[in-house]
């Protein structure tokens, strides 16, 4: 028997037929008996021929391919034959495959090892089913991130617990080194920006409160805005930009060099090495750049007051220790330290997220100071309410 189709294949090959396809039907079985050279440059024909049996199989419940007549086999041809054995199983048919020489066999089998599903149509959208799933996907994608960032909040609090109660592993040089970078470096620009917030809260104030002979209540709102709300946000917003970002881009870059490998290779935990430093120094200056950023923007509403409102800085000093207390001090001050813990965090975790490209850096950046900037607001606001609740 083998010799036979051996035989077969061979007459088929040596005569260089085109590929063809010959089908009978008794009852509810069909056969299908391929033939001939079944390699591209021959299937035209029988592809258009394969594509229109789909109303002969109607009612067959079996179908018998024999293979045996087919000389030489290349991959779209074993393709061709793969297909139209899918279809016939798609129709609800029981396929039996005979006929195949070993070689032949193997190709096919590599061929179906190797086979993908079709893809499925696309089907157009309307433009409301077309934002419902962009905005799934974005809301899926923010849970993601937001679960993400969740782990590594605790991986950085427990790591913190155990650097305070084994202070002498905390790198206290790097400490420094980053307070420097991160707090002494940053003065000019939060004093500048306090500054000129400070004229523009006296400005407006003053503006308003004309209206109704009230003028000497611009230092109460100098005082308040700036001491409990305006300075420490515009301060935390300033590091994001500037430190923040400068801590993703720092440990993305030793990311690229791998350099974080480096670390692990040597047994040293990256969380210490990196995060802890950089953590630890900025908890420590954002409350003293806040309690700068208090000084220079009322200084800035004190030196417009007198400009504007003929009130001299000393009227305006006597004025502010009357409208302001220390719990408006305190309420400023206290958000420091959880800010800087927010925007530290954040500009570590994505640095370690950066891929191992250059542009990744970029991306991880920019995504650092945009969710350091959110995470702060959105702090801030949840602790303006609380201290109001409790009346502080």
């Amino acid at each position: 028997m083998v010799e036979a189709l051996t035989k077969r294949a061979v007459d088929a090959a040596a005569s260089g037929e085109p590929a063809r396809v010959t089908l009978s039907r008794e009852g509810d079985a069909l056969r299908l008996d391929f033939a001939g050279e079944w390699r591209t440059r021959r299937l035209a024909e029988v592809e258009r021929r394969l594509a229109r049996i789909g109303g002969e199989v109607r009612g067959a419940r079996r179908a018998r391919i024999d293979l045996a007549g087919i000389g030489e086999l290349d991959t779209a041809g074993a393709w061709l034959v793969l297909r139209t054995q899918r279809g016939l199983e798609a129709a609800g048919v029981a396929v039996e495959r005979v006929g195949l020489a070993a070689d032949h066999q193997r190709l096919l089998a590599t061929v179906e090892a190797h086979e993908r599903p079709l893809p499925r149509p696309t089907r157009e959208t309307g433009a409301l089913l077309t934002f419902v799933n962009e905005f799934g996907a974005a809301i899926y994608a923010v849970a993601g991130n937001a679960k993400l960032l969740l782990n590594f909040l605790g991986l950085t609090v427990i790591t913190l617990l155990r650097s305070l109660l084994q202070p002498w592993r905390i790198r206290w040089r790097a400490v420094l080194a980053h307070m420097d970078t991160s707090g002494v470096r940053a003065l000019p620009i939060v004093g500048l920006i306090s500054f000129l917030i400070g004229i523009v809260l006296a400005y407006q104030g003053a503006a308003q409160l004309a209206r109704f002979g009230a003028q000497i209540y611009t230092v109460d709102i100098v005082g308040i805005g700036v001491l409990r709300e305006m300075a420490i946000l515009l301060t935390a917003i300033i590091v994001a930009g500037r430190s923040g970002s400068a801590y993703t881009a720092q440990i993305g870059s030793m990311h690229v060099n791998e350099e974080v490998d480096a670390l692990k290779t040597l047994g040293l935990d990256p969380m210490e090495i990196l995060v802890m430093p950089r953590l630890i120094a900025l908890i420590l200056v954002l409350p003293l750049l806040a309690f700068y950023a208090d000084l220079m923007g009322l200084l800035g509403g004190a030196v417009m007051a007198s400009l504007q409102l003929d009130i001299s800085i000393p009227q305006f000093i006597l004025r502010l220790r009357d409208a302001v207390s220390g719990n408006d001090l305190f309420v400023g001050l206290i958000k420091a330290p959880p800010f800087a813990f927010i925007i530290a965090t954040v500009g570590c975790f994505e640095g370690f997220r950066v891929a191992r490209s250059a542009e990744s850096v970029g991306h991880a950046t920019t995504r650092a100071v945009v969710e350091g900037v959110f995470l702060v607001i959105v702090l801030d606001a949840m602790l303006s309410i609380f201290f109001q609740i409790v009346g502080i």
